[in-house]
């Protein structure tokens, strides 16, 4: 029946536009101009962000969908020359691996489950050192997943002992080759520079139990010296400053869900521990109370985050003789700890007797990895703030365009970001911005932030650049 209306419909429906077309006035293509700025060589400075990470892994399609990419198709419109990638192949799509989504619990909790296929992993690599097939040519796209400010003069960052991401695109005769030096050697006439992230956000992510912050004072020093180094031969560029990451999904998402079942079983509150863990026999772990009120809802009431990572503990709540939690915690941590601290070794330092009920009893606590307790809030802001007073008097300095992250990252977070009467929010999944990690963007998330960019360089070298249709672009894909 449907086979029978087409036949009938389409040949007239065909002169019908036919002749709409005959009347519709010629529409011309908006023209992108390069203003003030050069777009001769672009070149893009910064982390996983700039690499197109998301989902947890670097892939080919987040690497054609970065925010650099975007840019560079819209700048060569406007004179911009070849922009190019270390793109993983066809053949190595899937590069790192990464997180897909294959369905959700009967509560609703997504679940997911690594991609393994098509890896970019070469011989040598093993899962605590993975090594990806090397591209050794000339590349725009300079972004490392995982780089810090603290580490662009580090010599043999770039070697088999150092990053992988940077390791694969330095080439074998200069493993020692620093990231300051390889991003000098890039001479741009433009430059998009996002680098300082990671300085606050592996604490962050890691509870407070990780990585340090990077001083103030180094942060400074170091990112004063890059941008030198960029401007050198007079190329104009965008600075990006560094979004505050408690606003992200990775930290808003878990939060609700568990202050909602702890009051539905009448739980006043859990206990936790903060910031590292212990060293020295006989000094347990701190242990910190947490009120079940005090944890952050849906609604932003509360000041207590629970990572993304901590959701598959949450159903343990409660339990005695469940040590899950803390063996993961083991997992994590016995490649830094001397041969002979052992599980229950380790779990002695911290005090920790998993007989006793999971979360709820001092004797068994929730890890400091799983929470980003208030006061670690306030150190990671209070680095955040520094670091973006730093980059924009640089910036400033340098008469440089400067993209305010922070300031859009929170407008995002408090009211979502329309694109083509499309909303989108900071949720997790539902929001379409960002991706299964939580903390990077989704393709549509990419776009908006090449929307973002384009709008401070347009103002700033009175270019013309045209914006990029974020629709055009997915969010999470559902399976």
């Amino acid at each position: 029946m449907k086979n029978y209306s087409l036949k009938r419909t389409l040949p007239a429906l065909g002169l019908l536009g036919l002749g709409l077309a005959g009347c519709q006035p010629e529409l011309e293509e908006p023209t992108s101009n390069k203003g003030t700025a050069d777009f001769t060589k672009y070149v893009a400075v910064g982390n996983s962000l700039t690499a197109g990470f998301m989902d947890g892994g670097l892939y080919r399609e987040g690497q054609l969908s970065s925010y650099p990419n975007l840019l560079a198709m819209q700048m060569a419109k406007a004179g911009g020359g070849a922009f190019v990638q270390p793109l993983f192949s066809e053949a190595q799509s899937n590069g790192s691996g990464y997180l897909k989504l294959t369905g959700f619990t009967a509560t609703g909790s997504p679940i997911t489950a690594s991609v393994t296929t098509n890896l970019a992993l070469r011989a040598g690599a093993t899962a605590a050192r993975p090594l990806y097939t090397k591209f050794t040519e000339p590349v725009n796209n300079l972004g490392v997943p995982g780089i810090r400010m603290s580490d662009i003069e580090t010599a043999g960052y770039g070697s088999v002992q150092g990053n992988p991401y940077f390791e694969r695109i330095t080439p074998d005769a200069s493993p020692t080759q620093t990231y300051r030096q390889r991003v000098a050697a890039s001479q741009p006439t433009f430059f998009t520079f996002w680098l300082g992230n990671n300085d606050v956000l592996g604490y962050a992510t890691s509870g407070g139990a990780g990585a340090g912050i990077t001083s103030n004072t180094v942060f400074t020093t170091l990112a004063n010296g890059i941008l030198d180094d960029l401007t050198a031969g007079g190329a104009k560029g965008v600075v990006a400053t560094i979004p505050d990451v408690t606003n992200i999904p990775f930290f808003t998402t878990v939060g609700p869900t568990l202050r909602a079942t702890l009051t539905a079983g009448n739980v006043p509150g859990i206990v936790v521990t903060t910031g590292t863990f212990s060293t020295t026999p006989g000094t347990p772990a701190t242990r910190k109370t947490i009120a079940t009120t005090a944890i952050r809802d849906a609604n932003g009431n509360g000041n207590q985050l629970f990572t993304l990572t901590a959701a598959p503990y949450l159903g343990l709540l409660g339990r005695t003789n469940n040590g899950k939690a803390w063996r993961d915690v083991y997992g994590q941590v016995r490649g830094a700890l001397p041969p002979a601290v052992s599980l229950s070794v380790f779990l002695a330092i911290q005090g920790v007797d998993t007989t006793q009920a999971f979360g709820v009893s001092p004797g068994n606590p929730i890890p400091s990895t799983l929470v980003l307790d208030d006061v670690e809030q306030t150190t990671v802001r209070t680095a955040t703030t520094a670091f973006n007073a730093a980059l924009t008097t640089k910036a400033t300095a340098k008469n440089l365009a400067i993209f305010d992250a922070n300031a859009f990252f929170s407008r995002v977070a408090a009211n979502g970001v329309v694109s083509n009467t499309v909303t989108n929010t900071a949720a997790y999944i539902s929001g379409n911005l960002f991706s299964l990690d939580g903390v990077h963007p989704t393709p549509r998330g990419y776009a908006i932030i090449a929307n973002e960019m384009i709008k401070v360089i347009n103002t700033k070298y009175g270019s013309t650049l045209q914006p990029v249709d974020p629709n055009a672009s997915r969010g999470v894909l559902l399976p």
